[in-house]
């Protein structure tokens, strides 16, 4: 059950994040937004770990421990979130959202290929809603339907302020979207088997965040990066500074989850991240997102079809009642 709580929080926080690094970008670049995060991430990781004493844990861990954990580190906290952050900037937070579902698909692939698991005819359901989410937007705009933001009210007697237009960029979007669910996808496999079990969820965390800070050191090497993230303005560092602590806020939630339930249980929650992105978004965003009905639909489809592949389907021949023809059906199992 703490494992579900957590597992909540974690989708709450990252919903936050991502919405508020959507307001970053407007005037912030996502390597900025990347290379601000990192510090703060490792910093809150290893004070929370030193606060509930698992810092000490860190020399228990095995060298195959190590070597996940540092992997998910790169695989999340760089390239995932990198491309995360080039989606969002390309298309805005609520475009990006059915992309995201595509998550779970990578790790059930994974699972299928390595863990022996199984497609079913739920599962095959699932992957082709998850694909009807994304395609749904795609031919939006392939037909000239180009999303546009929601009007933002004024209150009355108030001056117009000029606001850019949005014009999302499907395409690039659309391919940072994909690249960031093989990150995003992959990494909580690495993440449950570098624990291993041992609860040290805030210590394996440092491990993971510790891994990509020394490459975000070596970037900072370079004059051409110094000078990059020398030129953040005040505005945008204020949401940079909301998004790190929001997504390290996440990461904890998300690593402790993990640490208490299985990727199986874990993942599906945090598809319910996609509502929150909304719901933050609207808050936050309105008049650099889309909230056209057509798009809020393709959430709600690749929501459905993300829940689809988790469904085990001998609980629902069991609701349901079913007669024998749709309980073999629903039982069919491949390989």
């Amino acid at each position: 059950m703490l494992g579900v709580v957590f597992t909540l929080l974690a989708a709450a926080s990252f919903g936050l994040s991502n919405a508020s690094v959507r307001r970053a970008v407007l005037t912030g670049t996502v390597t900025q937004a990347v290379v601000v995060s990192m510090p703060i991430g490792l910093v809150m990781f290893a004070a929370a770990a030193l606060a509930t004493g698992q810092l000490d844990l860190l020399g228990e861990f095995s060298r195959d421990a190590y070597l996940l954990l540092a992997a998910a580190g790169l695989v999340h906290f760089l390239f995932g979130r990198y491309c995360n952050y080039r989606s969002i900037e390309a298309m805005g937070a609520n475009l990006s959202a059915p992309l995201q579902q595509w998550s779970f698909f990578v790790a059930l692939a994974l699972a299928i290929v390595f863990l022996a698991e199984v497609l079913t005819v739920l599962r095959i359901a699932g992957i082709v809603l998850m694909f009807v989410g994304p395609a749904m937007i795609f031919a939006g705009q392939r037909a000239g339907r180009a999303p546009k933001p929601a009007p933002v009210p004024r209150p009355a007697g108030a001056a117009a302020s000029p606001v850019p237009a949005f014009t999302p960029r499907i395409v690039e979007g659309y391919v940072f979207g994909i690249l960031s669910c093989l990150g995003y996808g992959t990494s909580p496999v690495l993440v449950r088997a570098g624990l291993e079990g041992s609860g040290a969820a805030l210590a394996g965390g440092t491990v993971s965040y510790g891994a990509a800070m020394v490459v975000i050191l070596a970037f900072l090497a370079t004059r051409g990066a110094r000078r990059q993230v020398g030129a953040i303005d005040r505005t945008s560092l204020r949401w940079f500074l909301v998004n790190s602590v929001t997504v390290c806020i996440s990461q904890m939630f998300l690593y402790a989850a993990l640490a208490l339930a299985p990727v199986t249980v874990v993942q599906p929650i945090m598809r319910f991240s996609t509502v929150f992105r909304t719901l933050f978004s609207w808050m936050l965003n309105r008049e650099h997102e889309s909230f056209e009905p057509n798009v809020l639909w393709a959430i709600a489809i690749s929501i459905v079809g993300a829940l689809a592949l988790t469904i085990d389907a001998g609980w629902v021949v069991r609701m349901l009642d079913a007669p024998p023809w749709l309980a073999q059906t629903l039982l069919w199992r491949w390989p």
